[in-house]
């Protein structure tokens, strides 16, 4: 058992999360039980999540996707109101954290797909350097390194590029990073692989060579979280217990 205050004072200074300029608050964004025992942790604070965390007599909610994101409505209302009023109701807090749980460079969301993947981790790029270059566990085919991704994540990979190239090294930041690819012909790598894609992510990868692969925001963005939660119930003697919300983008 341990105090809210002292595990959200815990998260903060780990994940350095007053230090990024980010799209939502990161930290302690619904505030519930005193006393916390027992942790569910998902990617996105959605209303079947947080029942399921209800159903398991969770006192934390930790997620990747929390609320009260740039951009949106501030009214409580709809959606927003109903996923609040359970939480309320059950008693759950909700911890959430965005790009500080993406950069951690151990229980981070592209330091913990680099460890699913076998990736070895040469070097960072981009905006907070949440991006990784490296080197994949060997030699591969841009059809091998799509097999590769797709069996390791449980889901199709989808493959953007002309030919089948021979991949050695690659670079990589997980969920809505398509647009990181543009860095990519200056790091020597033959591959980028993120979640998402967008329309012109196809043209930049033809015209540059680069083999883009889309491999699910949901997908690469699935073990940060349950790393953190682990690392959690591990240093304050707290039960853990991830649940996955199936989300096929």
């Amino acid at each position: 058992m341990v105090q809210l205050e002292e595990l959200v004072n815990f998260c903060d200074e780990l994940l350095a999360a007053n230090s990024f300029g980010d799209y939502a608050p990161n930290g302690l964004q619904v505030e519930g039980a005193v006393q916390v025992n027992k942790i569910v942790s998902g990617v996105t604070a959605s209303q079947a999540l947080i029942e399921a965390a209800a159903a398991n007599d969770a006192d934390v909610l930790l997620v990747h996707h929390g609320f009260f994101w740039k951009g949106e409505s501030a009214c409580i209302t709809g959606i927003k109101k109903r996923r609040i009023a359970r939480l309320l109701a059950a008693d759950i807090s909700l911890l959430a954290y965005h790009l500080p749980l993406d950069a951690h460079p151990d229980i981070g969301n592209n330091a913990q797909l680099a460890r699913r993947l076998g990736l070895q981790v040469e070097g960072r790029f981009g905006r907070d350097a949440l991006g990784m270059v490296g080197r994949l566990p060997q030699l591969m085919t841009s059809a091998e390194l799509i097999q590769h991704i797709s069996v390791r994540l449980g889901r199709q990979a989808i493959h953007l590029g002309e030919g089948d190239a021979q991949i050695e090294r690659v670079a990589w930041c997980t969920g809505a990073a398509q647009g990181y690819i543009e860095a990519t012909p200056g790091l020597g790598v033959q591959a980028y692989i993120s979640g998402e894609m967008s329309e012109q992510t196809t043209h930049f990868a033809r015209e540059t060579g680069i083999h883009y692969v889309s491999a699910g925001h949901h997908a690469t963005e699935r073990y940060g979280v349950q790393a953190l939660g682990e690392l959690l119930a591990r240093q304050f003697g707290l039960t853990h217990q991830f649940i996955d919300i199936d989300n096929p983008v």
